[in-house]
């Protein structure tokens, strides 16, 4: 199993080419089960959840081609054969489940595995079943799978009101509702940047969509899907953890794609704690003012609050900072399991329930450290280039999930890290 050691280097300098949105690719993947018709993505990022859905679609049938060096993925569902998505694939990935919409409304059955995923909280799928129920979905749990079954007709528009924000089950019930005979209501919808990068390609697919990027989505239902081309929006969390690395060693680094809107409560928190953010023709220029950066408190919240993928990578930041900094986790249970590895590295970090209490030291120390989810890693690594000495993370391979090349992708800017085969 791989590790990544990172030496504390000082300041960043250089660019650094922001990837496609993880979180919006494995959503857009699955729409190519609506048509028959060819759906191309462009700006695909190259990371292992993609692969993994991509053999699950190949597995249900679909046609999944990696073009580019996997930045443009070329799909095509015109042959399904199989409507059953099994536990061996299901398990590895939390989207997964996001097959289950689109299957039900184009051929009016699927049976999907409960999914996996990281281990940040339980992340319950009732919210995706109960809004397919509410479009005329019959649903039957047995032996860890959703036997799903459209009424004879087909789904129908209903009005789905979740009672907490969910973009998963969002992103299930916008797809499904596309073929839906009638009108879908959709309140207290999601309203991150990935809905609304979902929307506009469904709609260039033909779907009749309003409200996206709103609490309440309305879908006009229509026959039958085309084919489309579509650019995947930004990764936000990426781009958010790229401009956080000169902010923790110093220096300055242009995220390349970058755009302010998509992290906008995010960059407010930087600025707070003393960071320089600069808008430019190609992304975001970030740099860190004179002196030690200042505490800030921090909440996690549904867009456009404080995304808590970027909640670990913040507390590296401030685990540095001058004062104490207060972090409330109010989106996933389990989500401080960095702490302990921070600590590992001489950070003080009191952690009580949701809340995490960081009280800056003024240097972090290497140290031999356990990755434990996505966001955890990478989180480690960017501690490491402030630390004094060597950092070793292992566990990387959730890494893989979410980051493309970013070893790579620091080396470029200056840091001293590299990959090391177990």
């Amino acid at each position: 199993m791989d590790s990544i050691v990172v030496t504390g280097n000082g300041p960043l300098s250089g660019r650094i080419a922001i990837a496609g949105a993880k979180n919006a690719c494995l959503t857009l993947m699955p729409a190519t089960l609506l048509t028959e018709e060819p759906l191309t993505l462009l700006n695909a990022p190259r990371l292992s959840d993609i692969r993994t859905m991509a053999q699950l679609l190949q597995s249900l049938g679909a046609e999944v081609s990696a073009l580019q060096d996997g930045k443009v993925l070329a799909m095509s569902s015109h042959a399904l054969d199989n409507h059953r998505a099994d536990y061996d694939i299901v398990r590895k990935m939390r989207a997964s489940i996001l097959v289950l919409g689109p299957m039900l409304a184009r051929d009016g059955h699927a049976v999907v595995s409960l999914p996996g995923g990281c281990a940040i909280g339980a992340r319950p799928v009732d919210l995706h079943l109960q809004a397919l129920e509410a479009l005329g979905a019959e649903l039957d749990l047995r032996d860890g799978y959703v036997h799903a079954k459209a009424p004879s007709g087909g789904l129908k528009g209903g009005r789905v009101r979740f009672p907490l924000v969910s973009v998963g089950a969002t992103e299930n019930v916008l797809m499904a509702a596309t073929l839906a005979r009638g009108t879908t209501v959709i309140e207290n919808a999601a309203r991150e940047p990935e809905i609304v990068d979902l929307a506009q390609c469904l709609r260039k697919m033909g779907a009749q969509i309003e409200g996206e990027g709103t609490h309440t989505i309305t879908v006009e239902g229509v026959e039958r899907l085309g084919g489309a081309t579509h650019r995947v929006v930004t990764d936000r969390i990426e781009l958010g953890t790229y401009m956080l690395a000169p902010a923790i060693c110093g220096g300055e680094v242009e995220c390349l794609g970058g755009r302010h809107d998509l992290v906008g409560a995010f960059c407010e928190r930087l600025e707070a704690a003393g960071i320089s953010i600069e808008e430019t023709e190609s992304g975001l220029k970030v740099a860190r003012r004179n002196g030690r950066v200042q505490a800030v408190d921090v909440t996690t919240e549904p867009y456009p609050g404080f995304p808590t993928d970027l909640q670990a990578q913040m507390m590296a930041l401030l685990c540095t900072a001058e004062g104490t900094s207060v972090l409330e986790e109010k989106i996933f249970e389990n989500r401080f399991m960095h702490a302990p590895e921070l600590m590992r590295m001489g950070a003080r970090i009191d952690v009580s329930g949701g809340t995490a209490k960081v009280h800056g030291v003024e240097n972090l120390k290497g140290a031999p450290v356990m990755a434990t989810d996505l966001r955890a890693s990478v989180s480690l690594i960017l501690a490491g280039l402030a630390a004094e000495g060597d950092t070793m993370v292992n566990r990387v391979y959730h890494l893989d999930r979410g980051y493309e090349q970013v070893v790579e992708k620091l080396a470029g800017v200056g840091a001293k890290i590299e990959r090391v085969a177990a």
